[in-house]
């Protein structure tokens, strides 16, 4: 009998740590549960919003967006936002949903690959300035420089000194950012163990998403207790007043590319802003880090 997972990504590797690595809570989840349901129990909706209420919602805050452009255009503004989370949280969908209709000449994405040998020698920092904003930009970074503070290290691709300079380094580069008068913004959109794995299951079977996995992808499937472990020491030390963390509970995409465009058009001072559409973002899925269930969990550990 032919292999039916030998012609997916990475030979069914997905498939097979769902079958034979998962916990077992992890797989009933995801088998017992219906297309729309939120698999985390935490997660304080049951199910996706209804499509008809995210589609009118989006659809009117994609004219406060383009109304922020034209601000961020006409006075010089310069806005940057990072978009970090783990694999499959939605950083992607929620920043091509933030950008659709805007002038890709005013908001440009960065989506940085590995270092090339010349940049794995520079100050750790110096790829990524060369990409902040000049006068009149919008620009999303899909990954930042938190990668030195999360995967980096999860992988084993940086020292322990070179993550310790890290942090030394980073609250003072974040301050210049800001005292600079770059409107600084760092969304963490957050997923749960069931979701994720249901997202990347999906992806492994579907021939127009398959690109989007990634040799990382399937190793990090079993480093989730170490992910959990670097992002809640990466929040600790970087979660602070001058650049905090809004964290967004991403198990339902539709709420939260909702409360991550509501927050970066609240973070702007724009003329004619419908207070009502922007309104306040959902404090059941947004907030600091303290909104993540995983902080909670590890703020009694040891």
């Amino acid at each position: 009998m032919s292999d039916p997972t030998k012609d997916l990504p990475f030979g069914g590797a997905i498939s097979r740590f769902f079958e034979e690595e998962a916990p077992e809570e992890i797989r009933a989840a995801i088998r017992s549960a219906r297309k729309k349901d939120i698999l985390d129990p935490t997660y304080p909706y049951r199910r996706v919003m209804k499509r008809r209420e995210y589609e009118e919602t989006m659809a009117a805050l994609q004219i406060e967006l383009v109304k922020m452009q034209a601000h961020v255009k006409e006075s010089g503004a310069r806005l940057c936002v990072i978009f970090e989370g783990r694999d499959a949280a939605g950083k992607g969908g929620t920043i091509k949903r933030l950008r659709e209709n805007l002038n890709p000449r005013v908001a440009r994405v960065v989506a940085l690959s590995k270092p090339t040998e010349r940049e794995a020698s520079e100050w750790y920092f110096q790829r990524y300035v060369r990409q902040l904003p000049a006068g009149g930009e919008i620009v999303l970074f899909d990954r930042s420089w938190y990668n030195r503070g999360v995967v980096e290290h999860v992988f084993g691709f940086c020292t322990d000194e070179q993550r310790a300079r890290f942090f030394r380094q980073l609250p003072e580069f974040e301050d210049m950012l800001v005292s600079e008068g770059i409107t600084f913004l760092k969304i963490w959109l957050n997923v749960g163990r069931a979701e994720q794995l249901r997202r990347f299951l999906k992806r492994e079977r579907d021939p127009l998403k398959q690109w989007k996995l990634s040799r990382i992808d399937v190793e990090g499937l079993k480093k989730w207790a170490d992910y959990t472990a670097a992002i809640r020491e990466t929040f600790t030390r970087s979660h602070r007043p001058e650049a905090p963390w809004s964290v967004i509970r991403a198990d339902d995409k539709r709420r939260a590319r909702i409360a991550a465009i509501r927050r970066v058009l609240g973070a702007v001072d724009y003329p004619g802003k419908n207070v009502n559409i922007v309104a306040t973002t959902d404090p059941k899925i947004c907030g600091g880090p303290e909104i993540w269930p995983e902080m909670q969990a590890g703020a009694g550990d040891g």
